[in-house]
């Protein structure tokens, strides 16, 4: 066989599991399994059999994982945006940097006392195991979302403490030359560089980029999403050589981006959530080749692994949110749900692999029990994530595709329009147009019911669920919301 003929089979391969990875999605709506622990799992077993699939250097797989996770980040960062973070901020930045830092404190613990790890591998294990991952959560929702301020907050934690768990690492590997007083100083020191200087590299960005997508025009609206996209890398570059965080800076720069109002910025949207779906498929696959199942058994990974899993679900997870979530505003409902529902994913075994390429003691057992806890997370824990939201009376709702789009070209930004649904309980649920206390700024130019438009009259009734485009006063664009989306007194 020629090379072209190889590169083709090459090609086919990959073409046919990508299209097995998006139809696996299919698969976790019925089994509830979420479909990043399918490519995972298939992927360790697959580079056991064929182990001419695994890949020739862990550093290759960090590299493709890490721009991958820029990509993850950037898109859930825009996804929250800042008017939704900013509601809870306090509490994002609580529950992902103080969270960070108990989690990985009890998980240090547990493998020292009850694994036999030593202080410095239990240390990199605590390190690692300390962030979740948003993705593996809504993964296993489906289209379902979260309502609330439970569903910002579980969503804006995870992608915090992504970039604090890994600057902890950071800090913990350039800390391992000193000792004592010294090691502690190093490694506080890295983590408050690393820190400082994401944030604000971030917040930089994300007014360059954003200055850049209202002010300069292109001459192609598919070229908007690929500039974005250049820009939340250039972002991540930037902060990492000025010895920042780039993670952090990718995540800030996402979240004050997400509601900025641009040019074709529907386009970039669709386009991100694209490119952070493949990424996440990237990710567990690539990262699933680098396990040798093989090696289990003899470096006692499966009792150790056993054990973190269940110790983290059940104990130290739920003890770090006791002590932190009463100083936020929830329901108990909503602290058990999050106390629970922390699940793992890409970023402890990436943060488990810098433990193999930094050569550190034992590192191949701390990789494989890292990987046994992140399979043990996302198979029986996400597994259980929709029937504890329903226990825990978390408010969720439908997220359909809307596969058809009506839509109008202007040349300049429309000012004032705004768009509701109507909530149930609110003054526009059952009533008429006429009868609403409209301001008369407000003009409703349209109305979508069961996924239809609806001609708005004086005597047309309105009612929950349904979508309500307006007109109103630039200067006071949310004047009428009360109308659609609050309970009526």
């Amino acid at each position: 066989m020629d090379h072209a003929e190889s590169f083709a089979v090459v090609v086919l391969i990959a073409a046919v599991v990508a299209s097995f990875a998006v139809a696996s999605h299919r698969l976790t709506e019925r089994t509830r399994i979420p479909a990043p622990a399918l490519f995972l799992v298939a992927a360790a077993i697959a580079s056991d059999v064929f182990p001419s699939l695994t890949p020739g250097s862990v550093t290759v797989t960090q590299d493709v994982v890490t721009v991958a996770l820029i990509a993850v980040l950037f898109d859930g960062g825009m996804n929250i945006g800042w008017q939704r973070f900013r509601t809870t901020a306090g509490a994002i930045v609580w529950t992902g940097v103080a969270g960070t830092f108990l989690t990985a404190a009890g998980v240090t613990a547990a493998a020292h006392w009850l694994a036999g790890f030593g202080w410095q591998g239990a240390l990199l294990l605590g390190a690692a195991l300390s962030p979740t991952d948003p993705a593996v959560v809504f993964s296993v929702l489906g289209r379902r979302e979260i309502s609330g301020r439970s569903g910002t907050l579980l969503e804006g934690e995870s992608g915090a403490n992504d970039p604090v768990g890994i600057s902890l690492m950071a800090a913990l590997l350039s800390a391992g030359s000193h000792t004592g007083g010294a090691a502690v100083g190093q490694g506080a020191a890295v983590f408050v560089e690393q820190m400082v200087i994401g944030a604000a590299v971030g917040v930089a960005g994300a007014w360059a980029l954003g200055w850049l997508i209202r002010k300069v025009p292109l001459p192609s609206e598919g070229l908007y999403p690929l500039r974005t996209l250049a820009g939340a890398y250039a972002v991540f570059g930037v902060a990492a050589v000025a010895h920042g965080s780039g993670f952090l800076a990718v995540f800030t720069a996402g979240i004050l981006l997400g509601d900025v109002r641009a040019p074709y910025k529907a386009e970039i949207e669709r386009v991100h959530s694209s490119l952070a779906a493949i990424a996440e498929i990237v990710v567990f696959i690539a990262l699933g080749l680098t396990i040798p199942l093989h090696t289990f058994a003899h470096e006692h990974a499966w009792g150790a692994g056993l054990l973190l899993a269940g110790l983290l679900a059940l104990v130290i997870r739920p003890a770090a949110m006791a002590l932190l979530l009463p100083l936020i505003r929830l329901r108990t409902g909503e602290r058990v749900f999050i106390a629970l529902a922390g699940l793992k994913g890409a970023v402890p075994i990436l943060l488990g692999s810098y433990a193999l390429t930094s050569h550190v003691g034992h590192a191949q057992r701390i990789y494989d029990v890292v990987f046994v806890v992140v399979a043990l997370s996302v198979i029986v824990q996400g597994a259980a994530v929709p029937a504890l939201a329903r226990w825990c009376g978390i408010p969720m709702h439908s997220s359909e595709l809307e596969p058809w789009a009506v839509g109008v070209r202007l040349r300049s930004r429309p000012e004032g329009m705004r768009r509701w649904r109507i909530e149930p309980g609110s003054p526009a649920d059952g009533s008429l147009v006429i009868d609403l206390d409209l301001p008369d700024e407000v003009w409703i130019s349209l109305a979508i019911r069961d996924d239809q438009p609806l001609a708005v009259t004086g005597r047309t009734r309105l009612q929950a669920g349904d979508q309500i485009l307006a007109l109103t006063d630039p200067d006071e664009p949310d004047c009428a919301a009360h109308l659609f989306t609050r309970a009526a007194p």
